[in-house]
């Protein structure tokens, strides 16, 4: 008994030293631009090595987690089975080549990891579907990430809802199922977080806007249209990005890439500033912008992907293209000078941020999804055979450690204090040095 005590005291002064830890409220961090400030990680790890926990999620989602002190938040969702029948007709309304995972009942959950111990504290129902629209075998229902701020956390599920939990007693605040759309490939836009409004993207192959839910009562505070002309093919025009608030000529814009073209909006309103076509075609634009040097870097995605150096200022326009290996589904990483790009088959590419000239390229193993993290001076990057490359940033390649996992790693990996989270489609993984 007087051990069991002892040891539940060091865990409540453990615990109370994460309540003014770092946090990572969002996709990629607290500006979501995939920087940590993380130190002291270890270089090496395995199922074996420099694992403080494991603990398995239920359901399955590629949403990265978010950490607010003791408690680490994430999405999921929890399939049950279609029947034949259904599933016979949804493959044939909606198959165009690709592999889909079709469902009957959805339950799109939030769950929380407490830190210390890695227990799953909370499994939360926040949202049901029947006979929900199918996923690409890629994708799940729970994609877009959630975010995290004063004990709230915003769920989205792209077409299927949104949906806004109060963290401390565990209520579901409210939700909103007004944002419809066709994903044909399922959810994948992250929200953002802007005053006391939620931004997000709306690109469907029947209807393409972006719109903001007051975080207050999650009714619809705009909705904009997209202006841009687009393919007449729906399948093309089709989105997943994520926008990014930046600050342009002393003010904060949304900075919107869509299908075929790059926006910029009013936060408050919605009001469409200008727009940029991307000069070729771009559709289901999945990576992040990164902003720097008085530019912002977009990935156009499929068919034909590029990476697009855009300048910020009165007349935007493309300084430079990169469009040899340029990732499909990975953020790039903005380091200093230098811009980092990893192609889904794994070929990484160091280019000048300034200039878009190629420092050097490397093909590394496995196929990528997961965008790459900076911390504690390392590149990391997360590929789905379970690997994660350690690579020193700078204008020359230098391979530090390769690290295997059991699983997937579709989710970005966050990094707080000294500790390094992985989650893969089975499992979210504390990674911290022995010692």
């Amino acid at each position: 008994m007087k051990r069991s005590v002892a040891v539940s005291m060091l865990i409540a002064i453990v615990s109370a030293s994460f309540v003014s830890a770092s946090e990572w409220p969002q996709w990629r961090g607290p500006a979501g631009q995939g920087h940590s400030t993380a130190k002291d990680l270890p270089l090496t790890w395995s199922e074996k090595e420099n694992i403080v926990w494991r603990t398995e999620i239920p359901g399955r989602a590629w949403s990265s987690p978010v950490i607010d002190g003791q408690h680490i938040w994430m999405t999921t969702a929890v399939e049950s089975e279609a029947p034949i029948v259904e599933k016979a007709k949804k493959l044939a309304d909606n198959f165009a080549g690709q592999p889909l995972n079709i469902v009957g009942k959805l339950s799109l959950r939030a769950v929380c990891v407490d830190r210390v111990s890695g227990k799953l504290i909370h499994d939360i129902e926040l949202l049901t579907a029947e006979s929900p629209d199918p996923v690409h075998q890629l994708n799940s229902f729970a994609s877009p990430s959630p975010t995290l701020e004063d004990g709230r956390l915003y769920a989205h599920f792209g077409t299927n809802g949104t949906a806004c939990l109060d963290t401390k007693t565990q209520k579901i605040l409210w939700t909103n199922r007004e944002l419809k759309l066709k994903h044909e490939n399922g959810p994948g836009s992250t929200p953002v977080l802007w005053g006391n409004l939620l931004i997000v993207h709306c690109d469907g192959s029947d209807t393409q806007s972006i719109a903001a839910l007051n975080k207050l009562d999650g009714k619809i505070a705009w909705r904009t249209n997209r202006s841009g002309e687009m393919n007449p093919e729906p399948q093309l025009k089709k989105s997943y990005g994520t926008p990014l608030i930046t600050n342009v000529g002393g003010r904060e814009v949304v900075i919107s890439p869509a299908a075929d073209w790059l926006y910029a909006y009013e936060p408050e309103t919605g009001r469409e500033l200008w727009k940029l076509s991307y000069g070729a075609q771009g559709f289901s634009i999945v990576p992040r912008p990164v902003v720097g040097h008085g530019m912002v870097f977009i990935g156009t995605s499929f068919m034909k992907p590029e990476i697009l150096a855009v300048t910020l200022d009165d007349k935007p326009k493309i300084a430079w293209r990169f469009n040899k290996q340029a990732p499909t589904m990975p953020s790039p990483l903005l380091i200093g000078d230098e811009l980092y790009v990893v192609a889904e088959k794994g070929v990484a590419t160091c280019l000048d941020a300034k200039t878009g000239q190629t420092n050097w390229t490397e093909r590394l193993g496995g196929n990528f999804c997961s965008s790459p993290l900076f911390a504690d001076g390392r590149i990391l990057i997360g590929n789905r055979e379970g690997q994660t490359y350690v690579i020193a940033p700078g204008k020359t390649y230098k391979l530090l450690a390769t690290n295997q996992l059991d699983g997937q790693i579709m989710a970005t990996p966050a990094a707080v204090d000294s500790d390094l989270f992985v989650r893969t489609e089975k499992a979210l993984y504390r990674i911290a040095a022995k010692k």
